[in-house]
């Protein structure tokens, strides 16, 4: 199985694939961060000042 995982990870295809769907997910893991922190509905810190 380790050596079958090896010779599939040399072919670029699977490598460009695999580091696609990692960058993708991370995307939309920032994507839903910056939506999450509701940065537009805070207010400015020195207003009250």
């Amino acid at each position: 199985m380790k050596k079958y995982l090896k010779t599939l990870w040399q072919k670029e295809w699977i490598k460009f694939l695999s580091r696609m769907f990692f960058y993708f997910a991370v995307f939309l893991v920032l994507i839903y961060l910056y939506g999450y922190s509701g940065i537009e509905g805070g207010t400015f810190i020195y207003n009250e000042f």
